[in-house]
């Protein structure tokens, strides 16, 4: 087998593949808002901004509106405005919340941290005498006239408190006074009644009873429910996994340090690895440097964990080095949101617009868009067969090729780039099968020219491909610098038409170069196929009668 028929049954069989692959994983185009619906939200900032700045808010937000779990939002810099479009979205107010908040970066000590899915195995016990504060879903286990307080998530045993006894005099008789019985707040807890003083004769007794507080029993719960009991302690981590869920929650102090005490941040690669250099206000790192050492210390953006370094000993000055096992863009992102922790641009929350996007009409739409597509592709299709009689069908196949390719793509953009299809997109689609037709037609008439000039029909495919060829490259290569100038001179719905245009033009060029040559020259090497009597592939190229040799 020649090299033309193992490219040709080598690309179909790709394109087969990955289309079928596509369509079992159940994978499918990300629409946008358009074709979905939701929320398109509008900011202006309060006054003029340097574009650096706005590329930069863009960027923080784009990571915030990622949080709301939004399948593909699309944030945009449009002039002096950012206009940030949440398909499926319905909660106009948690949009405006996440999208229009300034953000407050904090630095608060890690008490504790589990992972996501785990299940809380929490019971209590309290013996008598104990003081016990226990936040909900710890587990703890207290020893008599032990003082403890635990965090949620937390298993803590507490050793017996010191005792000092003071020097003792004897005197009159004493009375023993029983304190009144403990009492119990919250579900599955045992409590021993109240203590025993004993108080010498005379003296004044202030006696309070022995209570014993447990909170909700979160045994068998997750994360999940420990955020929504105490979201002030508990935490999302920002790491994601694969499916887009947080890998853990984490239990924090109160906040020790601000954002604006960061002077600056910058990702560097040092001794095999990357970390964040971060330059702090001067003298404001050194209560976290001396009072930590050996401690976590959780940064934390928007109410998620970004990083939780142990703090070392021996830091001195203002410069402190973040190190781990960051990726690049790991260590790119940290040192953004620690520059740049609140937004560099207030924007203004009387000019601010939302809009509520249906998508009723962009389904009208599409579906108008998609009847007139399909109605011109029959239409071309018929043409192409009545008039290139059996090439015609190479034609069919063709389209059929670019549509598969053109979905799998498509598709894995959306899923690994977050590329969405919106009804520009789709129009660049429509429009460039007329591209894609161009290419055919352009082949078949230089058939024609060389077949006419005398050749025979298998000696005319090899030299009209070569001329065809440099007419299709130079064709598609004016669509592509179009589609790249509108591409990168515009915004919003015109770059999605240039996207899908210059995509298209790309797989138009490889599918002519991979299938429709291929597949026309192993059709002239069948004298059934160039001589078939008014369908032949001679026929086609007005020189019925010509053998294929």
């Amino acid at each position: 087998m020649g090299r033309k028929p193992l490219l040709l049954f080598g690309s179909i069989l790709l394109i087969l593949g990955t289309f079928v692959a596509t369509l079992v994983a159940g994978n499918s185009p990300q629409l946008g808002l358009d074709l979905r619906g939701g929320i398109s939200v509008r900011l202006f900032p309060v006054e003029g901004t340097d574009p650096a700045l706005l590329d930069t808010a863009r960027s923080i937000i784009s990571n915030r509106v990622n949080s709301l779990g939004v399948a593909e939002p699309e944030v945009n810099r449009q002039g002096d405005s950012i206009v940030v479009d949440l398909p499926g979205v319905k909660d106009r107010q948690e949009a405006l919340d996440v999208v229009g908040s300034t953000g407050e970066l904090q630095n608060r000590e890690v008490l504790g941290d589990r992972p996501a899915d785990e299940k809380i195995p929490a019971t209590t016990t309290t013996k008598p005498g104990a003081t016990t504060t226990t936040v909900a879903g710890a587990t703890t286990t207290t020893v008599a006239g032990a003082t403890t307080t635990t965090v949620s998530g937390a298993t803590t045993t507490a050793t017996v408190a010191p005792t000092t006894t003071a020097p003792t005099t004897t005197a009159a008789p004493v009375t023993t006074t029983t304190a009144a019985p403990s009492t119990t707040v919250g579900a599955n807890a045992t409590t021993v009644p109240g203590a025993t003083t004993t108080t010498a004769q005379g003296a004044t007794t202030t006696t309070v009873p022995s209570t014993t507080t447990t909170a909700q029993d979160f045994t068998g719960k997750t994360c999940k429910d420990l955020i929504e009991a105490d979201p002030t302690t508990w935490v999302w981590d920002q790491v994601r996994t694969a499916g887009g869920k947080p890998e853990r929650c984490y239990a924090l102090g109160p906040n020790l340090l601000g954002g604006e005490s960061v002077s600056d941040a910058d990702a560097s690669f040092d001794r095999g690895q990357w970390g964040v250099d971060v330059t702090y206000k001067a003298g404001q790192f050194q209560p976290i440097a001396t009072g930590y050492v050996n401690k976590r210390v959780a940064i934390v953006l928007d109410n998620a964990v970004i990083s939780a370094p142990v703090i070392n000993q021996g830091i001195t000055g203002d410069q402190v080095r973040i190190s781990g096992d960051f990726k690049q863009s790991e260590a790119e992102n940290l040192a953004l949101s620690l520059r740049y922790g609140s937004l560099p641009v207030k924007f203004d929350k009387e000019q601010q617009t939302v809009e509520d996007v249906s998508p009723s009409l962009g389904k009208d739409q599409l579906r108008a868009g998609i009847a007139a597509g399909v109605i011109g592709l029959v239409l071309v299709a018929v043409y192409m067969l009545l008039f290139y009689r059996l090439l015609g069908l190479v034609v069919w196949l063709g389209l059929a090729m670019t549509g598969m390719v053109m979905y799998t793509l498509v598709t894995w953009f959306g899923q690994v780039y977050g590329v969405t299809l919106t009804l520009s997109g789709v129009t660049g689609i429509i429009v460039s099968v007329g591209v894609t037709v161009d290419s055919y037609v352009v082949y078949f008439e230089r058939l024609k020219d060389e077949v006419r000039s005398g050749k025979t029909v298998r000696s005319s495919v090899e030299s009209g491909w070569r001329k065809a060829i440099r007419t299709i490259i130079a064709a598609d290569a004016v669509s592509l610098i179009g589609a790249a100038v509108l591409y990168a001179l515009t915004v919003g719905s015109v770059k999605g038409f240039a996207f899908f245009l210059g995509l298209s033009t790309v797989i138009d060029l490889v599918i002519a170069w991979c299938f429709m040559h291929p597949l026309v020259l192993m059709m002239s090497r069948k004298q059934s196929l160039v001589g078939m009597k008014r369908i032949g592939i001679a026929s086609g190229l007005d020189v019925a009668g010509r053998t294929s040799v």
